[in-house]
């Protein structure tokens, strides 16, 4: 077995398991019922699996050029998607959106509790 060949397999595994997570997110966000899951299911399975499709078209494109790219891409996916998905919790909190019951410790409550003894 040669080098192209474990390449091929390699990348093949790797587009195939980053499609299927990439469909479970999407499913996810479809079957999950209130903002918090879905906020998680589709920041963490999806970067997942966008780098490993990611991975995979490197391996198949082999040049310097498209691999910096991709790793680029990676590197943009991997640190704006938590921070979006940050924002989107804290939205949907703010404005009401969340359950409180499925909570286990409301850090965010006690933080504007405290910044509203201080404004006031």
């Amino acid at each position: 077995m040669d080098w192209s060949t474990i390449g091929t397999v390699v990348g093949s595994a790797a587009l195939l398991l980053g499609c299927l997570l990439t469909l479970v997110a999407a499913i996810g966000l479809l079957r999950l019922s209130d903002v918090l899951a879905r906020m998680h299911t589709t920041a963490k399975p999806q970067v997942l699996g966008v780098v490993l499709s990611l991975v995979a078209v490197g391996i198949a494109l082999q040049r310097t050029t498209d691999i910096a790219t991709l790793v680029a891409i990676a590197a943009f996916q991997l640190l704006t998607v938590p921070v979006a998905a940050h924002m989107v919790g804290r939205a949907a909190y703010r404005t009401g959106q969340v359950d409180e019951s499925v909570l286990d410790h409301d850090d965010l409550a006690e933080k504007l509790a405290e910044e509203e003894r201080s404004a006031g």
